[in-house]
């Protein structure tokens, strides 16, 4: 079968898929995520989600939409800074993207009692209307499509049974038609043996195609690379730490690393505005997240000031076990909103 559709399965199958029934985070899950570091992760968000609100005149209603919340950490922290805006937090009507009823229960719990509070198997179900909209490791998990360049053309990257009845990498038999004609470039040029990875442009095209009719923003972060090249990215994750992407398929996290170049140019393609990106380092101090920390660290105990100031270096450093430069962001906006907060007039970012 191709790449995609293993990655899918690992995934998301009814009742074998990793995502579908166990919480995949923290100490005693497979990975940690940026929120559950740190509650200044959320309440950053929460304040820029503010901006926005700000920058679309303080619209009466706001859907405020997470893709993918994880335990609704990063939720309930941004609906904490917000609450500082009476207006603000009135107008929200909160709607959490998530299909593993083990994380919906422990949102439930997560989140404070909201006068609108609900739960979609996708963003197509949400109402209509002005909307900020986060995504937090969301893309990185999405089914990726690979090709391998052969003499005779790019081929098809599959998962087959090997002689031994253990699965291995494969591929088609013909090549894609016409395939060289929509890459970039760069890749183009790439050697024999080289992989190319891309995921269907629907995801963020459904995103950019409701901003830009219906008002808001959305902020994308992610790991990833912010030009489209060729490389394998495709990993497994269990218990912190890598693993086989073939061996015990649905107990592990599968990703591949997000293409930034690709969804900035399909969010442009249909209309929308695109905002940086930068890295989330540089994203978080923009923010204020240095100031926050300082001001969390004032007030705390030794120990809990200790703990403020891990994790701050994990969110924002490059070094090892640092997430600031291997995370990404990108915003995306209704054509209207010129500026967003912290992602506007950003230099371009090294290749």
């Amino acid at each position: 079968m191709p790449v995609w559709r293993y990655m899918e399965l690992c995934l998301t199958h009814p009742r074998h898929g990793y995502y579908i029934a166990r919480d995949p985070l923290g100490r005693e899950g497979d990975f940690t995520t940026s929120p559950e570091v740190s509650q200044m992760f959320g309440e950053l968000l929460g304040l820029w989600a503010a901006s926005v609100w700000r920058g679309m005149d303080s619209p009466t209603e706001l859907h405020l939409i997470e893709l993918g919340p994880g335990r609704g950490t990063m939720m309930a922290d941004a609906l904490r800074a917000m609450r500082v805006l009476p207006d603000l937090y009135q107008a929200l009507h909160v709607h959490l993207v998530e299909i593993n009823p083990v994380l919906r229960e422990k949102q439930k719990a997560s989140l404070p009692a909201l006068r609108s509070l609900t739960w979609h198997d996708s963003l197509a179900t949400v109402p209509d209307g002005p909307s900020v909209i986060f995504a937090n490791e969301y893309f990185d998990v999405l089914p990726i499509h690979q090709a391998i360049k052969r003499d005779g053309g790019w081929h098809e990257r599959t998962v087959d049974i090997g002689a031994d009845g253990q699965l291995i990498f494969g591929a088609s038999a013909e090549p894609i038609a016409r395939f060289d004609l929509l890459l970039p470039p760069l890749v183009r040029a790439a050697p024999t043996g080289a992989i190319f990875e891309w995921r269907p442009d629907s995801e963020v095209m459904a995103i950019a195609s409701r901003l830009r009719d219906q008002g808001g923003a959305a902020v994308i972060i992610d790991y990833g690379h912010v030009r489209s090249d060729a490389g394998d990215t495709l990993q497994a994750i269990a218990k912190h730490s890598y693993t086989d992407p073939l061996k015990n398929p649905g107990h592990a996290d599968i990703t591949a690393h997000v293409d930034f170049q690709a969804l900035a140019r399909a969010a442009e393609d249909v209309g929308a505005r695109v905002h940086g990106p930068l890295t989330q380092g540089e994203f978080l101090k923009r923010l204020g997240i240095e100031t926050r920390a300082m001001t969390l660290m004032a007030k705390a105990t030794p120990d809990v000031s200790e703990t403020v100031s891990s994790a701050l270096k994990r969110l924002i450093d490059s070094g090892r076990g640092g997430m600031g430069s291997m995370f990404k962001v990108i915003g995306i906006s209704d054509p209207k909103l010129e500026t967003l907060v912290a992602l506007s007039d950003t230099p371009e970012m090294p290749q």
